[in-house]
């Protein structure tokens, strides 16, 4: 079956243990070996970067005329979680992760963040297996099929949030984990982002990151009404 996934996203690995890691959830690895190291959390790290180079390297060679700006929010929306759930249902990758019997009943095999961290996992496997050439075979397929020319799907609402307050002199913005709740495999992460040290908004995501973005939404929402 993992030689279907293969055919799919047009790669052999060399070595198909870093494919299996890339499909293995940390609900499953947790049931199964109780240790959620040998899930495809260290994969999804690695593969974020990777495709965040991958992206941006393409649209600072096919965009000359754009502004950093707008080539950051590009690249935000290309390596969204929409967008590579997207790409993880293109391939039919849900179809293939291991997951633990929880998320399995729950719809894991369909749900946005579990199918984009795996997207994530993907690449970098490939990255580890084959170089940077291999990743990239499997972004120019599926991630840089749709570039936002003009109107954004999902914004940067961190980038956009610094942008708007850089607007006056001397602001400071923090982000602060405040709470994390949920088993290991679906963890909810509590943000708050402070202007000069005043809490200006809470977000809630399924990672640090996703929970930054939302608190940032939340923060322009509140000072900045009509931005969002």
């Amino acid at each position: 079956m993992i030689k279907d996934l293969e055919t799919a996203i047009g790669y052999q690995f060399h070595n198909i243990s870093l494919l299996q890691n890339a499909l293995t959830h940390s609900s499953y690895a947790n049931e199964r070996w109780h240790n959620s190291l040998l899930s495809n959390e260290r994969l999804e790290f690695l593969g974020d970067s990777v495709l965040g180079m991958l992206v941006a390297e393409y649209l600072f060679r096919n965009f000359p005329d754009r502004p950093e700006g707008e080539l950051t929010r590009m690249r935000a929306d290309m390596v969204c979680e929409k967008t590579l759930a997207a790409a993880a249902n293109r391939i039919g990758l849900g179809d293939h992760l291991l997951l633990g019997h929880g998320e399995e009943q729950g719809g894991g095999r369909s749900r946005d963040s579990i199918l984009a961290d795996a997207m994530e996992s993907v690449i970098a496997a490939s990255f580890l297996d084959g170089g940077i050439e291999a990743a990239l075979k499997i972004v120019q397929q599926f991630i840089l099929v749709e570039v936002p020319v003009t109107k954004l799907h999902n914004a940067d609402y961190k980038t956009m949030l610094q942008e708007l307050v850089q607007q006056k002199r001397n602001q400071s913005l923090s982000y602060a984990l405040v709470g994390e709740s949920g088993p290991d495999h679906d963890k909810q992460f509590q943000v708050e982002v402070s202007l000069n040290g005043t809490v200006v908004g809470k977000g809630t995501g399924r990672s640090k990151k996703r929970a930054e973005q939302d608190a940032a939404r939340a923060a322009i929402e509140k000072l900045f009404p009509g931005n969002v």
